[in-house]
């Protein structure tokens, strides 16, 4: 049985995420805005964002994967879902869970430009920056985190653990 060794509770995640949605709302204030979650482990942070969020915002999501059913990223990505609404020349603003290696979203970067948006930037829940193998500027990132393997709030290990209110380090 793996052991969850707690990194942030439900209070602390609640006001990160406040925070954060506070700074995208004045920093898109003129703006037309798109948000685009990354499935299946952004869901229950954009919910939560967006309801921060005090302006005009549309959303779509796109399915990316590159982990599996494994704890480091196979390095092989995978679209899964598309996005489905028009963002050219709108601001978009991906929202991820947790940017690891950075190689997923470099992808997902890349493949957003060729619709031509305004502008693409990253809103992410958190920040793993050690194991990082492409720059990757992340615009609003809410907690960074050196080391382990994250589960809860929506992150998943094999698709279990989602649905846990904070944020835990699985230790197997």
């Amino acid at each position: 049985m793996a052991d969850l060794i707690p990194v942030l509770n439900e209070d602390e995640i609640e006001k990160m995420v406040a925070d954060v949605g506070q700074k995208i709302s004045d920093d898109y204030k003129d703006s037309e805005l798109v948000l685009i979650g990354v499935l299946k482990g952004a869901f229950v942070f954009m919910a939560d964002l967006i309801r921060k969020i005090t302006i005009p915002v549309k959303i779509d999501f796109v399915g990316i994967s590159s982990y599996g059913s494994n704890t480091v990223s196979s390095g092989k990505i995978n679209l899964t879902r598309d996005i489905e609404i028009n963002i050219k020349n709108k601001d978009v603003l991906i929202v991820e869970d947790l940017v690891d290696t950075g190689l997923t979203l470099k992808y997902l970067i890349d493949y957003l430009k060729s619709f031509d948006p305004k502008s693409v930037k990253i809103c992410a829940l958190l920040d793993k920056y050690e194991r990082r193998e492409t720059e990757i500027e992340i615009a609003y990132p809410c907690h960074r985190i050196e080391k382990g393997f994250i589960v809860g709030y929506g992150i998943d290990y094999a698709e279990d653990y989602r649905n846990l209110p904070a944020i835990y380090h699985l230790k197997q």
